[in-house]
């Protein structure tokens, strides 16, 4: 027996001092690749000195002499802390996954190299200004100036999966914003969708499962209002493995902004917020910076791997955007000359050869993949890379992405801005993804401006379905004149609110879009708004931090109305009783609520949809629920009558019947009713890109964040998407808050959600998170004595 205790306790002490040896290593790799904060550094390609100041949460602010150096330490400081991001994204973009990961991702590389978007992204580069390439240029070698001084310490996740980056270029920037606005298009969904609907259960189905928007909700720029005049006489008419990339389901993309005139502000300055709702990884999609050199003094938020700042202020004007859901993709269904090895297509009566692209794809571990890309005159054939397509009719994409456009004028032109003209004068150039664009200046003035590249399509063609593209009846017959898109400039109301609901009314002569999100985020804001004509910023963070949600106040009543028919029915029913509608992550009522409506909507519709297109709606929160909310005021619908049974239900009964089953739900995965609350089953992990989804425990375990109770949920202001498919997870929300008080720069506030680094173990990695969850925030420091004041660390680059 000694013998075995001295044998496990020197076995012990081995592990023991394993675990030491390897905690120490494990820490000095992980450490090893954190950037150099302080001190000097001499970097070829500079100019003259250049000060990085560093503030204690972890923002840079960069001083140069010219605007060269200023965006060329971007990159630098870029790289140092997100240079792994970078390398996944541009990758995402350019359809290199499988180089790196073998051919697990082959099916998103196959997608990318399809649709195209670096191809895109190189036409885009021949069309820029040459003052924009010079700023991408000298971006792109402070990349490549941080890799090539850290060759040997890049970070961990190079080394972890063998990747030597390739240098970064101007096209890797341009590509991400084609992700981007891949990331927050989606129209292309709603058409196959829709398609389907028409075919198995017709049209005037898919009519009330994908409705038009409320006419009575709010809009954007009301007609009349402001001093637009609406012009007359114009007859206007994916992989899952990439959804789990890029963190969401396509539809629910969006966002709130606002702007307030200081006639109604408690300080008598304008006011402007965001919150950008976008899937949620670790590290977060945004990074903070201040830029300061050259014609450049702007503070905000920047994509890694992008120059420049894409939402904030300079030293006169404040912008913000919120997606504008515009359609601009459609699909054309092609007549090719032979189905199995096509060389032309019709059109017209003339048969037009077909671009024939022929893609490379190398895959680790294996053999290269070539994919040969079939293109006409409207886009890239999609049918190979669409789950459910194989089989059916040649479909060709036209997206306004891929038409050659110059987004990166339009950045440069924000950052540049002094007033309303030039605000709208950079706009020009934002082609896509359209933008509900807010301003405000130090002068008083506020405005909103819609830019993009919005097609006029012929008569007869809604883009609602895919249409035959051999005819020539369905083609684009151009685009919107800039100068006739929606804006407004000083409105009499006082304010601006956009959440990417409808713009205008029904009176506008040119058709923007038929999808557009459910008006309860703009609902709540303008009422909050509404009754408020002194607005101070912590009136902004209390509209910013709403979780109060409008569809449970429309569907309450009918839940209300159940009697009780167990103890827990009893209990449960309490719950909702004394709920105040408001989705904090305690509230068990909440829970209830969401619990009863995802079992109403499949006892619903699950009948006459079936299990397939039932998971393929469900994902379309932004349709279901205004239908729900209109369809039980109508409480003998067929919709109710459940076909599988011999009696003929009715909308109390189909209430009754997802009660009981919610209830029995709840109990049975979280407990007895005293254990319920919504943050217990609505939860949000950071996920990183991809060793947290490698499978491996301890991988995931180190890269991820742990899931933390999440508050909102998809229609709140406080926006935190419920996955409807498989609830109840958040699968992705607010991903940064900002507030900026136009004029007094000092007294803006900002937060993200994770850190400004994605280094492994950084102080930084993930001090956001908390403040993010509380609705919480930092000063967006403007002033060089507030950098100085707060800073953390100083770093001086010198040539």
């Amino acid at each position: 027996m000694r013998t075995i205790r001295r044998i496990l306790t020197i076995v012990g002490l081995v592990i023991v001092v394993l675990v030491v040896i390897l905690s120490g290593v494990g820490a000095w790799l992980a450490r090893r690749p954190w950037p150099e904060v302080k001190g000097k550094l001499a970097i070829s390609g500079l100019n003259g000195p250049v000060e990085v100041i560093r503030d204690k949460w972890g923002v840079p602010h960069i001083y140069a002499q010219d605007e060269h150096d200023l965006v060329f330490a971007q990159g630098y400081v870029h790289a140092q802390d997100r240079l792994w991001q970078m390398e996944f994204n541009r990758r995402i973009g350019s359809g290199t996954l499988s180089a790196i990961l073998g051919d697990s991702t082959l099916d998103v590389d196959r997608f990318m190299r399809t649709l195209g978007l670096r191809r895109a992204a190189e036409r885009d580069w021949t069309l820029l200004e040459e003052d924009v390439r010079l700023v991408m240029q000298a971006y792109a070698d402070g990349v490549n100036a941080y890799v090539d001084s850290h060759r040997g310490r890049l970070p961990l996740e190079f080394t972890i999966l063998g990747v030597d980056p390739a240098p970064w270029t101007p096209i890797d920037s341009l590509t991400w914003g084609k992700v981007m606005a891949f990331d927050l298009g989606g129209n292309y969904h709603y058409e196959l969708l829709r398609a389907r609907i028409i075919a198995e259960l017709g049209a005037e189905a898919a009519q009330m499962l994908l409705p038009p928007y409320d006419s009575g909700a709010p809009v954007i720029v009301p007609a009349g209002t402001g001093n637009y005049t609406w012009l007359k006489g114009i007859d206007g008419a994916t992989p899952s493995a990439l959804t789990a990339l890029l963190g969401h389901s396509g539809s629910d993309a969006g966002s709130n902004n606002w702007v307030v005139s200081g006639s109604r502000t408690a300080s008598g300055r304008p006011l402007i917020a965001d919150d950008m709702h976008l899937g949620l990884n670790m590290p977060s999609v945004w990074y903070e910076n201040s830029l300061h050199g050259g014609r450049l003094d702007v503070a905000g938020y920047s994509f890694p791997g992008v120059p420049l700042v894409i939402v904030g202020h300079n030293d006169r004007v404040a912008w913000a955007v919120t997606n504008l859901p515009a359609d601009v993709q459609d699909f054309y269904i092609e007549n090719l000359d032979n189905a199995d090895d096509p060389k032309a297509y019709e059109f017209q009566g003339r048969w037009e050869e077909l671009t024939i692209i022929h893609e490379t794809i190398e895959v680790k571990g294996g053999q290269p993949v070539v994919v040969d890309v079939k293109v006409t005159r409207h886009g890239p054939v999609m049918n190979d890379v669409i789950g459910g397509l194989a089989d059916a009719e040649p479909l060709a994409l036209r997206w306004t992405a891929l038409d050659g456009t110059r987004l990166m004028n339009a950045v440069l032109g924000l950052n540049l801005a002094a007033n309303w003209e030039e605000f709208r004068q950079a706009l020009q150039f934002w082609d896509v993804p359209s933008q509900n664009s807010m301003f405000a200046d130090v002068d008083g003035n506020i405005g909103y401006q819609s830019p993009g590249l919005i097609p006029i399509r012929a008569a007869g063609h809604q883009g609602l379905v895919p249409v035959p593209g051999w005819t020539g009846e369905f083609e684009w017959m151009g685009y919107i004149p800039f100068d006739e898109l929606p804006r407004t400039y000083n409105p009499e109301s006082g304010f601006i609110v956009s959440a990417n609901n409808k713009v205008v009314e029904d009176t506008y002569p040119y058709s923007l879009a038929y999808e557009w999100s459910a008006p309860y985020r703009s609902q709540r804001i303008t009422d909050l708004l509404a009754t408020n004509v002194s607005v101070s910023i912590e009136d902004v963070r209390t509209i910013q931090s709403q979780t109060y949600s409008l569809p449970a106040e429309a569907l309450r009543p009918y839940l209300q109305a159940v009697q009780p028919a167990t103890g827990l029915e009893a209990a449960a029913l309490d719950i909702v009783n004394r709920w105040d509608l408001l989705y904090e992550a305690d509230r068990a009522g909440g829970a209830v609520f969401q619990a009863w409506y995802w079992f109403l909507v499949r006892e619903t519709l699950g009948d006459e949809l079936g299990a397939d297109l039932l998971d393929a709606y469900l994902p379309y929160d932004t349709s279901h629920v205004p239908m729900m909310v209109d369809l039980m005021k109508r409480p003998t619908s067929p919709w109710f009558d459940d076909t599988g049974t011999a009696q003929v239900e009715e909308r109390d009964d189909i209430v009754r019947r997802s009660f009981s089953e919610a209830a029995a739900w709840l109990e049975e995965t979280m407990g007895k009713p005293g254990k319920w609350e919504w943050g217990k089953m609505h939860t949000m992990a950071f996920v990183h890109q991809p060793l947290g989804q490698s499978g491996i425990k301890i991988i995931e375990w180190l890269f991820n964040s742990q899931a933390i109770p999440a508050r909102g949920d998809n229609f709140t202001v406080d926006a935190a998407w419920v996955n409807y498919a498989y609830p109840f997870a958040m699968s992705g929300g607010v991903s940064q808050r900002l507030i900026v008080d136009v004029g007094d720069w000092g007294a803006s506030l900002s937060i993200h959600s994770t850190g400004q680094s994605g280094q492994l173990f950084h102080p930084h990695r993930a001090d956001m998170v908390h403040a993010w969850q509380e609705i919480e925030y930092h000063p967006l420091l403007f002033g060089r004595e507030d950098a100085e004041e707060n800073a953390e660390a100083t770093l001086m680059l010198a040539p």
